[in-house]
């Protein structure tokens, strides 16, 4: 089998797992191994995603290091812990440690546990995410709104790319999370745009590369078409309330 096959690199990167879960996270129960390298999508430059769960921590944290030539990003949890992030990124419409969970292998010796949380993450994949609603909602239609005036008139392209970077990841949101689907950070709006719609999102790639050529016109018109969705340009009435603890006393 060739050395660059994907299926002989996900092998390799079983193999460096089990060794970092043995070598560097001694005690821990179990661990998930995930990422483009087991979905059968890596090369040999891409890195393993690594769920490590323990029977109990004071906290969870994250780390990196390099293991057996693979870059390893090693997130390291009790169950608690897990449960608090799928609920924070569930709530945030991202849902990246129950995805992470839920298309894993397992490896480990506390199989049992490793299915029973591997289950709640795909029930919560399945949910799908709450309907738009509240600040959030609200605050997410003004970024996009501020964003489009941005591009309104004449600009330099500098400036066209520039605001279209920002606006980037604010319109993916708004239209995955608008449609009922979860969204994603990065390289995973993309994705999750073109499972959703795919002519939808030829249209977004298309409109941002004109964008970023310096010409603003496909994607201000595709972001006034999105905001018409949701109420049309949002800019008047919106509020942010600082928080309360926004006081820096002499």
């Amino acid at each position: 089998m060739a050395q660059n096959d994907p299926s002989s690199i996900a092998e390799r990167a079983l193999v460096a797992a089990r060794k970092s879960l043995a070598s560097r996270f001694d005690g821990a129960a179990l661990a998930f191994v995930s990422g483009s390298i087991m979905r059968g999508e890596g090369t040999a430059a891409s890195d393993i995603d690594l769920v490590v769960v323990f029977a109990r921590l004071e906290r969870a944290w994250r780390e990196s290091f390099m293991e057996e030539g693979f870059p390893v990003e090693a997130f390291v949890h009790d169950p608690q812990t897990l449960a608090y992030y799928f609920d924070q990124d569930a709530r945030g419409g991202r849902p990246i440690m129950a995805h992470t969970v839920a298309t894993g292998r397992i490896i480990g010796t506390a199989d049992e546990l490793a299915r029973a949380i591997q289950t709640k993450a795909a029930e919560l994949l399945a949910r799908g995410p709450q309907p738009l609603a509240g600040p959030s909602y609200e605050r997410m239609r003004y970024l996009v709104s501020d964003l489009a005036d941005d591009l309104r008139g004449d600009r330099p392209a500098a400036e066209i790319c520039a605001i279209a970077a920002r606006l980037y990841q604010e319109l993916a949101d708004l239209m995955l999370l608008g449609r009922g689907t979860w969204t994603g950070n990065g390289k995973w709006a993309p994705r999750l745009l073109a499972r959703l719609d795919s002519k939808l999102a030829a249209t977004f790639d298309s409109a941002f590369s004109r964008a970023f050529a310096g010409d603003s016109g496909p994607l201000l018109a595709l972001t006034d078409m999105e905001l018409a969705r949701h109420g049309g340009h949002y800019f008047a009435g919106y509020r942010q309330d600082a928080p309360m603890e926004a006081r820096l006393l002499e």
